[in-house]
């Protein structure tokens, strides 16, 4: 039996029954694919059903404000994928009229898709031959052939396309690359896959060779940059305390914070004068008391870096004129860290 045939009679016994499958609107396979780059089905689905609830249609997405889909995409962390899909929005309803355009290149071209979701609309809506590659088809890939063309390499994304084509040959195209990704999500795992019920185990190169651990190849070791990041939370005696907008690039921009202080080094405490020069950019010259609220560093890992965060608590001795409402924190949309920092000792 061929690899493709295998592959759909596997898939129609264990698909998982996602909404985003129950139709072939291109809008609602776009959504789903973007918010499962980098995140787990599961973890993902809650969020697909806020966004679809919320925006039902491309116009809907495109016509609401920025903050209001980051509120909704709060805590799935790459917040550049939410610009990405806003800016799109708003242009396929601007120049297409709502309706998404057909051509594969004139959808690899918009902001924030690329080969990869391009591909997954035009097979799964248009029916068109394009293969998706993504860590699950990396994986199932080079362990069945043994493809030993480390991923990160500058040729593996065209050569492992290439192989996703031949096999996809003679299958309907989207049920392929669903299937494929499927098979990768809950079968070819990265971690202890289960190669004993696989239904390629007898032809696998990584199982036959007892290899398997060994793929996919990466040749790179990324460099993990550490950063030490304290969150000053002002309180004034109206109940009143301070956030603002992150400027400048990086991937929570523009989203909400605490005013912000970061040091070089690893740092249990802050000096007066740090303290002050924060307050003073804010045009605040009250006296305070402050506190630190985590008895221990919060770690947490976004791409490239480990964040060691720490909250302080600044006690303000007067009315300082803190524009952000205690009761109305919670509209602004912030970083999972921030965001649960915030429920735990402001709404909790």
């Amino acid at each position: 039996m061929s690899f493709h045939k295998k592959l759909l009679e596997w898939f129609e016994e264990n698909r998982r029954p996602f909404p985003w499958r129950e139709n072939t609107n291109p809008y609602n396979v776009w959504l789903s694919e973007v918010i499962l780059q980098q995140t787990r089905a599961v973890q993902g689905l809650p969020y697909y059903m806020r966004l679809v609830s919320a925006f039902p249609t491309v116009e809907d997405l495109a016509n609401a404000s920025e903050d209001e889909i980051m509120r909704l995409w709060q805590g799935l962390g790459y917040y550049s994928r939410v610009r990405n899909l806003h800016a799109t929005a708003k242009k396929i309803t601007k120049q297409y009229n709502g309706k998404f355009p057909k051509d594969f290149t004139t959808i690899k071209n918009f902001k924030g898709i690329g080969d990869y979701t391009a591909s997954a609309i035009s097979s799964i809506c248009f029916d068109q031959e394009q293969a998706v590659v993504d860590g699950n088809v990396y994986r199932v890939l080079s362990r069945i052939y043994g493809i030993d063309q480390p991923i990160d390499s500058s040729g593996a994304y065209k050569l492992f396309k290439q192989k996703a084509q031949i096999l996809m040959k003679g299958s309907p195209p989207g049920n392929f690359n669903q299937a494929i990704m499927e098979f990768g999500a809950i079968q070819c795992v990265p971690q202890n896959p289960n190669c004993k019920d696989c239904i390629f185990r007898s032809s696998c190169f990584a199982f036959q060779q007892g290899k398997v651990s060994l793929f996919p190849i990466k040749s790179k070791k990324v460099k993990v940059k550490g950063r030490y990041l304290h969150y000053l939370v002002l309180l004034d005696t109206s109940k009143k305390t301070l956030i603002e907008r992150r400027k400048g690039k990086g991937i929570w921009q523009n989203l909400y914070q605490f005013p912000l202080i970061e040091t070089k080094k690893k740092q249990d405490y802050l000096d007066e004068i740090q303290i002050k020069s924060l307050l003073a950019k804010h045009k605040i010259g009250a006296d305070f008391e402050i506190t630190k609220w985590n008895d221990q560093p919060i770690f947490h890992k976004i791409t490239h870096q480990h964040l060691e965060i720490n909250f302080w608590i600044v006690n303000l001795s007067q009315n300082s004129n803190l524009c952000t409402e205690i009761g109305s924190i919670q509209n602004y949309p912030m970083p999972r860290v921030l965001q649960k920092f915030r429920d735990k000792f402001f709404i909790n």
